[in-house]
């Protein structure tokens, strides 16, 4: 437990919980007047319910789930697009295993993988890259997916494959950045945010900087959080005091591997090999402006659209979800997993419906993984 058993300290935890109580006293948070808290990233949704901070925080504090996991907020017209390039002949598709079960309209990865389409799980892009040296007569493609966090890793890629000149590797890109959302969720006239916890790992990348209009256009605060326990009570913590001092500031409780500029390096990969799209659609929030990113014209050879001609403007958006699945909602924090009629019947991990089910950062994995039945019931 070395370098992480200092961040679950009971005792540690238990002097936050209080601190977290008397701040919460202090503005009049109650059940019935909670703070409305966002987390942004999945991986904080399943910290919060793997430690059960939901069920020992103060009452007033009430925890939304955002749309942080890149596999959940995939359209299902993507995932078509996905299937539709894995069967062609000749081609090998190199996919993470997060996104091998997430429903299309017509079929999910791994459905096309058991009816004889040759689908890879990989552990990066560089396993894609060489699996395109080791097969120089098929065309192999790497499912680019992911928010900021991801993306530097796929821009290598592309990078490397061009000194190479490996003409037989592309990336289907559905990169993603997260502040566009943001805004979009602060523009919703439904939607109740007093606060968020923001991100850690696409902060390691982007840095502090671009949540800046989060605090100077809306008036809300966010602490940029780690993933331990104590990472997530003193980001509340300071979201609360924040609002008790009636300020709104952007902060960096994960100082100590948050920079506050990003990486450099990796963001010098991000502009050299991508571009804003015009817009990219959300599943659960629509459309959103700038929040996509597609390979530029001068790595057009390793970009799997133009390779095998399927286009974003021009594919079938908007696709309904599955009958039945609420998935949108939860996504944009206006209904609970729990409140969802196909929750722990329709939907489950054996049988899901939606990608937040199948996904290791969907909330109603979390909410199955670590409440099961007792949230079903």
């Amino acid at each position: 437990m070395k370098f992480a058993s200092e961040f679950r300290d009971p005792v540690a935890a238990r002097a936050l919980f209080s601190a977290i109580a008397r701040m919460a006293d202090r503005i009049g948070a109650s059940r019935d007047r909670p703070v409305h808290i966002m987390e942004i990233c999945g991986g904080h949704t399943h910290s919060i319910f793997r430690y059960g901070l939901d069920k020992l925080i103060h009452d007033g504090i009430e925890f939304i789930h955002g749309p942080g996991c890149p596999v959940c907020v995939l359209p299902m017209a993507r995932v078509d697009e996905c299937v539709e390039i894995a069967e062609r002949p000749g081609v090998i598709f190199t996919t993470f295993g997060d996104a091998m079960r997430v429903p299309g309209h017509r079929k999910s990865l791994m459905q096309a993988k058991s009816a004889g389409a040759d689908i890879r799980m990989v552990y990066s892009p560089l396993d894609a890259l060489e699996l395109a040296r080791r097969n120089p007569g098929r065309e192999v493609v790497f499912f680019g997916l992911g928010f900021e966090t991801t993306t530097p890793s796929t821009a290598l890629s592309i990078q490397q494959a061009a000194r190479e000149r490996l003409t037989n590797f592309s990336v289907f890109c559905n990169h993603i950045t997260v502040p566009e959302p943001i805004r979009a969720l602060l523009d919703d006239a439904d939607m109740t945010l007093d606060g968020f916890i923001g991100p850690g790992h696409v902060s390691m990348v982007i840095g502090v900087h671009p949540y800046d209009f989060i605090a100077r256009d809306y008036g809300k605060p966010l602490v940029v959080a780690g993933f331990e326990p104590t990472d997530l009570l003193q980001s509340v913590l300071m979201v609360l005091t924040q609002i008790a001092e009636g300020r709104a500031a952007i902060e960096n409780q994960y100082a100590r591997v948050v920079p506050e500029h990003g990486n450099p390096v990796s963001l010098a990969a991000i502009a050299d090999v991508y571009e804003r799209r015009p817009s990219f659609e959300w599943r659960g929030l629509g459309e959103i402006d700038a929040s996509g990113l597609r390979i530029r014209a001068k790595y057009a050879a390793f970009d799997a659209e133009e390779k095998f001609g399927i286009g974003y403007a021009a594919s079938s958006r908007n696709v309904p979800e599955i009958e039945g699945c609420c998935c949108g909602a939860v996504m944009t924090g206006k209904m609970k997993p729990p409140q969802c009629p196909q929750f722990g019947t329709g939907c489950s991990p054996e049988m899901p419906l939606g990608a937040l089910m199948v996904s290791s950062e969907g909330a109603c994995a979390a909410y199955w993984q670590y409440s099961g039945i007792r949230a079903a019931e």
